[in-house]
């Protein structure tokens, strides 16, 4: 008999319910996390996380294959609708048929999850250009509104080049933030986080930059499709070269709504 799987919302999570599925031989009707539940005709199993039985099953998939470890491990930070299930179909699917699935691009169960993890990937390629810090006493602020949740991958990118700095990178989306200083790392939920008005230098800083932006645009070959088609839209709200004047505006003068305030070295 089908059965609602309800779990904690995390990686090792899932992998339990996984774990779980093969031991009571169902198919899950319904994954749901502890963040989302419906109503639902079938019976509730609600799965514990054990990291030991989320361990075995990452070891199945490496011992297939290494990627189709990476590809479960990256689909589940896609924003793809249902995304364990599409992540499940593709377990049961390997496991039935082994290796060669991983050549079947177009198969029913692959499909769907290469399509959300490459998604992933170029969101987060995107973002490593993309990603605009300030600075404050001392430490370095930052703000994305990703589709899919990044951090995780952005993490060993900012960490190794900025690795003596004092940074702080916040995903609006996930309400969580990277907080890094030389040596430590973590991944964090944050529930606000509020960019602080610039001070004068770094208002300066800002200015600069986005003098340099206009200054290097050709303007005869001005060409806004051909600029969004390179520097998505959706990306430009988090960008020190398509702000608003206030933005530019040192000290507590400014106090715009769609901005937030850090406390200077608090968080890291």
């Amino acid at each position: 008999m089908e059965s609602v799987y309800r779990y904690d919302g995390t990686f090792e999570g899932f992998l339990c319910c996984v774990f779980d599925s093969y031991v009571y031989k169902e198919t899950p009707a319904q994954f749901q996390d502890g963040d989302y539940q419906l109503q639902s005709l079938f019976p509730v199993r609600q799965i514990e996380t054990d990291s030991d039985h989320a361990r075995r099953v990452l070891a199945s998939l490496r011992k297939i294959d290494p990627y189709a470890k990476e590809l479960v491990s990256k689909g589940f930070l896609t924003c793809a609708p249902e995304k364990e299930r599409i992540i499940y179909r593709f377990i049961q699917a390997l496991y039935r048929e082994g290796r060669p699935l991983l050549r079947q691009l177009s198969h029913e169960a692959v499909l769907p999850l290469m399509k959300a993890v490459r998604h992933l990937d170029g969101e987060v390629h995107l973002l490593k250009g993309f990603v605009r810090f300030s600075e404050f006493d001392g430490m370095l602020a930052g703000e994305i509104r990703p589709k899919n949740r990044v951090l995780p991958l952005l993490r060993g990118h900012f960490c190794s080049r900025m690795y003596n700095e004092v940074f702080l990178l916040y995903d609006r989306t996930h309400l969580e933030a990277l907080v890094h200083r030389p040596g430590q790392w973590a991944i964090i939920p944050l529930e606000e986080f509020t960019m602080a008005a610039p001070s004068v230098e770094e208002a300066q800083y800002r200015r600069l930059w986005k003098r340099f932006f206009d200054t290097i645009e050709i303007k005869e070959r001005h060409n806004p499709r051909r600029q969004m088609s390179n520097m998505p839209k959706r990306y430009w709200e988090t960008m020190t070269e398509f702000q608003s004047e206030d933005y530019f505006t040192p000290g507590m003068e400014r106090l715009p709504d769609s901005r937030k305030e850090v406390l200077p070295g608090g968080n890291a």
